[in-house]
């Protein structure tokens, strides 16, 4: 019953964000040439495209990016500088499943509930020319899609995340309009595609840049010019369920110093799952060491399940920690560490002097073991995020089924048939995901508990 109150809900109120969506980008497209909104010298909100460039020769598709959302290119832009080029927002047309999933599972500096309601966030930028720069996002006035209706010094909010315009020459106060976004996909020399976003002011359009991610360009990332160390809606989601996790702890644990009869409350729920780790994952692989590493144990499957039910509560800004590979990577690594740090010489000498083994075979197994060293916390990482980010991505397909058949709320016939579909199936991905969240909270812990075990086991002589 609650897996069914819990979509339904997550069916309306994706419909009511998406259908206010819709009727403000039809609103958008109306003509308001007549209407003076914002005083804006040098910028024509009518249809006078005398002095706008239509060379289309360098686009290579027929349509071009605007917040994530696809758009007609009969008004492309075309950027013959990343400074200044004479620009117009691009109005989206249609209902895009793909930009809005990847959107919904995104971090973000801001934290967007159903779309209509955004807590903004403190940002924290270390600019390499300016330092430390203090501020709050609520500075940007997050829409749709959480790109910002304003800027603020040299900085936008675009998708969520804040990005900073290039251009030296750029002058502005310090709160000044955006009247859109523009993403332009292009090759380079070598056939390799890339993407330029600009930020369009005053009908003209400046190139932006993300934040510094170190990834060597991987997963798109790389250096730029500044730093963003502010608190995203994930880093938040953590410390709430963190606090969450201490307050429920603690409390169980003043009732058995002061009552150790019958568990009762928050007891009946901890007891039994901390008796399964320790009898069931713990003690089967670590022995008579199992209470050395238990609190280890223990904080791993607490942290992950906390984390994944806290995601699978709707309304509450599509919040996919687990899912993300920074998080997961970072949990990795800590096992990583604490594995091979406690690794006794039984284990090192597996992996590097194999007792009984020929030396024409060392020379193969021996980097074999070495690299299974690396991959068996690389394997934590991905398993948990894509297992986590493969349930949000298709709960949102299956709730994007209801503008898909509706033609994004035109076709009242074509909402109710998408709305028909959606809501069994989004129940049945949210009680798949409720199992998921527990399956995959046990299966780090226990991999985790195999590796310290077979780190930390003595071995007999071998002959």
């Amino acid at each position: 019953m609650r897996i069914f109150f819990f979509s339904l809900l997550l069916c309306l109120s994706a419909n009511l964000a998406l259908s206010q969506a819709d009727a403000k980008s039809s609103h958008d497209k109306h003509d308001h040439s007549g209407h003076n909104h914002h005083d804006h010298t040098g910028h024509n909100h009518g249809h006078d495209h005398s002095g706008h460039n239509h060379d289309h020769t360098d686009h290579k598709s027929n349509s071009v990016k605007k917040g994530g959302e696809s758009h007609s290119n009969h008004h492309a832009n075309v950027y013959t500088s990343d400074c200044g080029s004479s620009a117009q927002p691009i109005h989206h047309e249609g209902y895009d499943p793909t930009a809005t999933a990847l959107h919904h599972i995104n971090d973000a500096n801001v934290w967007n509930i159903m779309d209509m309601v955004r807590i903004p966030l403190p940002a924290i930028i270390y600019n390499k020319t300016k330092g430390i720069e203090l501020f709050s996002t609520s500075k940007f006035d997050a829409g749709h899609h959480d790109n910002g209706h304003y800027g603020f010094k040299d900085y936008v909010l675009y998708e969520g995340n804040i990005h900073r315009i290039t251009c030296p020459e750029f002058k502005a106060d310090e709160k000044f309009e955006v009247q859109g976004f523009d993403k332009v996909s292009l090759k380079d020399a070598e056939g390799k595609e890339y993407d330029k976003k600009y930020a369009i002011v005053n009908g003209k359009g400046y190139l932006i840049e993300q934040k510094t991610i170190w990834d060597g360009g991987l997963l798109g990332g790389g250096m730029t010019g500044f730093y963003d160390l502010s608190p995203t809606k994930n880093v938040v989601s953590m410390g709430l369920v963190s606090m969450l996790l201490f307050f429920l702890f603690r409390s169980a644990a003043k009732k058995y110093s002061g009552d150790p009869t019958a568990p009762s409350g928050i007891q009946s729920f901890v007891e039994p799952v901390f008796q399964f780790i320790r009898d069931d994952v713990a003690i089967p692989f670590l022995g008579d060491r199992h209470e050395r590493f238990l609190p280890l144990l223990m904080a791993i499957f607490f942290f992950i399940l906390g984390l994944n039910l806290w995601g699978q509560v709707p309304f509450l800004g599509n919040v996919n920690v687990t899912g993300s590979l920074t998080v997961t990577m970072v949990m990795a690594l800590i096992v990583f560490v604490i594995v091979n740090i406690n690794g006794n010489k039984d284990y090192w000498k597996h992996i590097f002097n194999m007792p009984g083994t020929p030396w024409f075979v060392k020379i193969i197994l021996t980097p074999v073991e070495l690299l299974g060293m690396f991959i068996k916390p690389l394997t934590l990482m991905l398993r948990l995020a894509g297992n986590i980010t493969a349930g949000h991505i298709a709960i949102l397909s299956f709730v994007g089924l209801i503008f898909i058949f509706g033609k994004a709320g035109t076709n009242m016939a074509g909402s109710l048939t998408g709305t028909a579909l959606a809501i069994p199936l989004t129940m049945f991905m949210m009680a798949i995901e409720l199992i998921v969240a527990f399956v995959q909270a046990f299966v780090f812990t226990i991999l985790t508990a195999s590796y310290l075990g077979a780190a930390t086991e003595e071995h007999d002589d071998h002959h």
